[in-house]
């Protein structure tokens, strides 16, 4: 059940509130889950079940994205607000130092929350950052050409397209390998977030002078590639782990971008392995 928090965040214009929803469950170490652009924490629902089995897990709509709003003015969606945004909700939830598993922005995050210490473990699943500029450039093209399709469809058509394998390929296989997997609902609910995304824009824009070239010492860290993604490419992930020397790199066998739906057994038992 989501439920929201709203903390205080210093900004160079004075302390701004930030609120974010999630949903918390299970039980035993926190694990703090973070998805991708345009995306939202139900991005996660085919692992969030088999993680709770061992893992207080929060899985949250980052701030303009799912059901949390917009940034207040005087934070920007770079990466020196966000992280620290993230672990003032880790404080505001009275979690301390938690695991942390992130997708492709979320996975950029969560190696960044690595980097400050205030996580105790990263699983970073087809993080951005290792790209070259132009695999940058192309990754981008395809994320703005999906927020436009989610954005000029009519909300009919795709709850018709939605009820088809077909139709959810047509709506979803650039993120997903097996988007049939995907429930029509499902595939509904992330196309409305991806077109409702306040963050989205200004997030990309962000985006745009990101790279990670910096180790991440002294926690584990997994770094895990799909290897039918279709965004980021996985030899991505083989510079990751150049980066990174000490990260685990995992092969995820026919998952795309989005590798939750795709494997969740898989996916869980790297995220589960990965934050002992």
């Amino acid at each position: 059940m989501a439920a929201t928090v709203s903390f205080g965040v210093p900004s160079p214009h004075g302390p701004r509130t930030v609120t974010v929803s999630y949903a918390r469950v299970g039980s035993g170490e926190p694990l703090l889950l973070l998805h991708g652009i345009g995306h939202h924490r139900q991005a996660w629902d085919p692992v969030v079940d088999i993680l709770a089995t061992e893992r207080d897990v929060i899985a949250v709509d980052l701030p303009g994205f799912g059901a949390s709003p917009a940034l207040p003015d005087g934070l920007g969606y770079d990466l020196t607000s966000v992280v620290p945004a993230l672990g003032a909700l880790c404080e505001a939830l009275d979690v301390d130092r938690p695991h942390v598993a992130g997708n492709s922005l979320g996975g950029l995050l969560a190696l960044e929350l690595g980097r400050e210490k205030l996580v105790r473990s990263v699983t970073a699943l087809a993080p951005a950052g290792f790209w070259t500029p132009a695999e940058r450039r192309y990754a981008f093209t395809v994320l703005l050409a999906m927020r436009q399709a989610a954005r000029a469809m009519p909300l009919p058509l795709v709850e018709r397209l939605s009820r088809t394998a077909a139709g959810r390929t047509v709506l979803t296989s650039t993120i997903y390998a097996r988007p049939g997997h995907r429930s029509p609902e499902a595939v509904v609910a992330e196309t409305l977030a991806l077109a409702g995304a306040e963050g989205f824009t200004a997030t990309l824009r962000q985006g745009t002078t990101v790279r990670f070239a910096q180790d991440v010492p002294g926690l584990p860290v997994t770094v895990a590639w799909g290897t039918r993604d279709r965004i980021l490419v996985r030899r991505q992930g083989v510079r990751a782990k150049q980066i990174i020397p000490g990260a685990r790199l995992v092969r995820l066998p026919g998952c795309g971008h989005v590798p939750m739906n795709d494997d969740p057994a898989l996916v869980a038992r790297v995220i589960l392995d990965g934050s002992r």
